[in-house]
């Protein structure tokens, strides 16, 4: 069946990854119209990540000692919204797989625990069979067996033959005690 193969909770992080899309639009929203958002949320980051983006190229580029110009302030809160965005889809995505992997280890765990406790349950079982065994050897052991059986009536038949009592006698009946 279907169902078996794509779990639920599969479905809803999709949902939750979809829903954080929106999310960081509104956050970009959010960051372009509040100033305070603006100057120490969004353009702190965006002036770092040009400033390493740029002395990287340079660098590949050949030029050493060239000294980086920051962003304007528009095209670094453009910036600095554009990857808070970013940053909250990989942050959710990244949340769905720590969960989920926190998930998969909690099954796997139980899943030991359950063949520990049945491993434990045979085991046990094994024990009492074991004993079980035990008692019944000591059992044969202590009975008569069948070949001796077999030679004593036999010493019989030959101890009748020689009284030359072919009947055996008859047994006593318990009658009442007078």
């Amino acid at each position: 069946m279907v169902v078996g193969a794509f779990p639920m909770a599969k479905l809803i992080y999709l949902g939750i990854r979809q829903v954080s899309k929106p999310l960081a639009n509104r956050i970009k929203e959010a960051a372009r119209r509040s100033e305070f958002f603006k100057t120490y949320i969004c353009l702190p980051p965006a002036q770092l990540y040009h400033w390493v983006e740029m002395r990287t190229k340079m660098r590949i580029m050949g030029f050493r000692g060239t000294a980086i110009k920051p962003l304007n302030e528009e095209a670094a809160a453009e910036l600095g919204a554009e990857l808070l965005g970013e940053a909250t889809i990989f942050i959710v995505g990244g949340g769905c797989l720590v969960f989920e992997y926190s998930r998969h280890q909690a099954n796997q765990r139980h899943k030991e625990e359950e063949q520990r406790a049945a491993w434990d349950a045979l085991r046990d079982e094994v024990g009492h069979l074991a004993l079980a065994l035990e008692a019944l050897q000591a059992r044969v052991q202590a009975a008569p067996s069948q070949g001796a059986l077999e030679e004593l009536r036999a010493q019989l038949q030959e101890v009748r033959a020689q009284l030359g009592a072919r009947d055996p006698p008859p047994a006593p009946q318990a009658g009442p005690a007078e």
